[in-house]
Formats: C-alpha cells, structure tokens, sequence
C-alpha cells in the first residue's frame, strides 16, 4: 500500500517536472520565432531631444538608412526633457524588451542618479545595444564677441563682479560638468543657464543672451560664421578645425567622454539585440550618417553591445566622482 502511494506522488512529481518542461520549451522555442521574426513591424528610435538639433538630424539619417536594412519604418519619437533622460527613461519604464522601441541615450544618462532622485537605474534598467559616436564639447561663443581666445575670457570673467554666464542643455551634463571643471581649474565664477535642447542654447548664444556656450551641436553656427570656437574638451585638436586648440593643450586636463548610443528596456532577448546592433552599425556606415557627424566635428566611435554594456557600468561610477568633487546637486 505505501509503496502504491509513494509510486503515484512520484509519478505526479515527474508529471509536473514534464509539464514544466514543455512550458518551458514552448517559451523557448515562441522567443526564437520572434527573434527570427524580427521586425514585424516598424520600430520607434526616441530622440531625446528637441527636432531640428544636431543630435535628432543624425538619428534621422540614421533611421533612413537602418529602415532599409532592417525593411521595416523607423519612426522617430522626440522627447526632449530632463537634460536627455527623460525619452529614455520613459523608454526604460513603459516599454517592452522587444525591440520595437529603443532610445538615443546621451551620457548625461548616467550622471543624473547622482544628482538628483531618478525613476531608473543606469546598470540595471537598459539593455545598451550600440555605441555610435561622441559628442564634441568646448567653450563656443558669438561671432561678434570681443573674445579670440580661452584667455580674454577667462580675463573677462575676472574683472567682472557677476559671474559670466553659459548655456547648457541642463544641470548634470556633460557641457555643465566640463564648464564647471573648467571654471574652477581657471579660479573664475561661471552662472549656468539651462535650455531645454541644442537648439534653444544655440540660438540663445547667437542672440547674446549668454556669454558663451558649452554643449555640442555647433558645428554648423561655427561654420556658417554664427559662433567662433576658442577651444575643444578633447583629446586631440578636431580634424575640421585644426587651429582650434584643445583644453589639455591650454594647461586644463579636461576632457568630455560622452558618449553617444542606443540602449533598449532591461531583458531584451540577444538575438532582437544582435539584429538592432548589426542594422545601425551598417546604417551608421553610410556617407549620410558620416556626413551628419562630420557637420557638427563628432567622431564615429562604434562600441557593440558587450562593450557599450561595460562602458555604461564603468561611467556611471566615475560619473559619481565628478559630482562629488564638484559638489554638483540640482536646485
């Protein structure tokens, strides 16, 4: 008798087991087809910034050329807010791990969870797909401004009794924390004054209504003769201004790692991953995208998933640092 009662609770243990089995390999087998499947429909690439700016003309040429390799529309959704991290954090919080939405994500990204209380966890919370290129910081300034050099303005700024003023596209970014590095390597008061886009900080430093600006996304005013460029926050002197001269180059080690890429919601299967990253790194290949880099002095800097996985981990904590020794909080 016990061993009837032993012999029918293992064969209903082993029951569940298969059951289990079978649910699983069907949840297997039902996330391959989609991945094999994949796009069935078009996908929607969040800028985070507002239209016309540098950064929504190279996604856009950069969804014209990956809807045709992936043969499907890529729809570009502007969400501009919260210095870039609104569009993908929204993202990050609302959408499947699909891969039907996706989002641009700047590198103020990892930055601002040190600065403020945020709704998202840069490690955590994104599946980052691929790095394409980095944003080009340096001190920018109107056309007409008595200004020729990193030195008049740190002359002016001294013999001011209030602090000159920048523009930047919000507290915490990257334009902010290189400006702010800048000012106290220099021994000068700076006041930022926050936009909501490029565009705005661009247009508000043309008009005068700042002194200068720090963001990126002014390739094209320095070009058509709008704003002149006094130094860049690179490594290097940028190929397309070769007389311009670096920070390092003017005794400040300042620098501006700020990467640019597309990351989707946390969970999103390697395969739809593989196919995402293997589109746009073929769209961001061709001469439109370079050109739309080329206007604005940026480089491209590809990093694939595996890579740009460690980068956002990595940067996130030195990140921290930065904000810490420059007591950076939002007020």
């Amino acid at each position: 008798m016990r061993f009837t009662v032993v012999h029918k609770a293992l064969r209903a243990r082993l029951h569940l087991l298969g059951s289990a089995a079978l649910v699983a390999a069907a949840a297997f087998a039902s996330t391959t087809l989609a991945a094999q499947n994949f796009p069935s429909r078009p996908v929607n690439l969040v800028v985070p910034f507002n239209p016309g700016g540098a950064t929504d003309v190279q996604m856009r040429a950069l969804g014209t050329a990956a809807e045709k390799i992936l043969k499907q529309p890529v729809v570009i959704i502007n969400t501009p807010g919260v210095g870039g991290t609104l569009g993908p954090s929204n993202m990050a919080r609302s959408a499947q791990p699909d891969g039907y939405t996706v989002a641009v994500v700047p590198a103020s990204l990892f930055r601002l969870p040190h600065i403020q209380k945020v709704t998202y966890d840069p490690v955590r919370d994104f599946t980052y797909i691929i790095g394409l290129t980095k944003y080009a910081y340096g001190i920018v300034v109107p056309k007409d401004a008595p200004w020729k050099s990193v030195q008049n303005l740190i002359d002016e700024a001294k013999s001011r009794e209030k602090p000159m003023t920048y523009a930047t596209v919000g507290v915490g970014t990257s334009g902010h924390i290189v400006t702010e590095r800048f000012a106290r390597a220099a021994g000068i008061k700076l006041s930022a004054v926050p936009f909501k886009g490029g565009v705005e900080v661009i247009q508000a430093t043309i008009g005068r209504h700042v002194d200068f600006m720090s963001d990126a996304g002014w390739g094209s005013a320095v070009d058509n003769e709008q704003l002149r460029l006094l130094a860049v926050a690179e490594d290097k002197r940028i190929a397309l201004y070769p007389d311009v001269p670096t920070l390092k180059e003017l005794g400040y080690d300042i620098t501006a790692n700020s990467v640019v890429g597309i990351a989707g919601p946390a969970g999103m299967d390697p395969a739809v991953v593989k196919i995402l990253h293997d589109a746009f790194l073929e769209a961001a290949r061709t001469p439109e995208f370079q050109r739309s880099l080329e206007v604005q002095g940026q480089p491209f800097a590809h990093m694939d998933s595996a890579t740009y996985t460690r980068f956002a981990a990595d940067q996130t904590a030195s990140d921290k640092r930065f904000v810490e020794e420059l007591g950076i909080k939002l007020e």
